[in-house]
């Protein structure tokens, strides 16, 4: 079974940049489609980035400024984040899913979930 655990959050400026690193536990990694989602207060969870053996996601909200990447030998993914604004403001959830050729991302289809890291973008 997949245990996610989230790092790299904080407090950042506007047009600041974060790495965010999500270790995740588990011999077949490099099997799953791992993504990053996001929930802003009083809001629901929304998709932010995800890649699997069919490529590589983004929300239109964050395209050209968030980055996702893994690191198969470390059962690692990142989610390097520039430009960040004040509505990138939320908790970012790492989450993984057994269908390697994930291509549609939904928060309530992922099989494992990580507890989060708060955002948070001051302006």
């Amino acid at each position: 079974q997949g245990q996610l655990v989230e790092s790299g959050g904080g407090l950042v400026q506007a047009g600041g940049s974060l790495r965010l690193s999500c270790a995740v536990s588990g011999r077949t990694f490099s099997m799953y489609a791992t993504g990053w989602f996001r929930q802003a207060p009083g809001k629901e969870r929304e998709f932010v980035a995800g890649i699997s053996r069919s490529g590589i996601y983004y929300e239109d909200s964050v395209k050209g400024r968030f980055t996702i990447s893994r690191d198969n030998a470390k059962n690692t993914v990142y989610l390097q984040m520039n430009s960040l604004k004040p509505e990138d403001t939320a908790v970012y959830y790492c989450a993984a899913d057994l269908r390697s050729f994930l291509s549609t991302w939904s928060s309530r289809g992922m099989d494992y979930w990580g507890k989060g890291t708060l955002v948070t973008v001051s302006s």
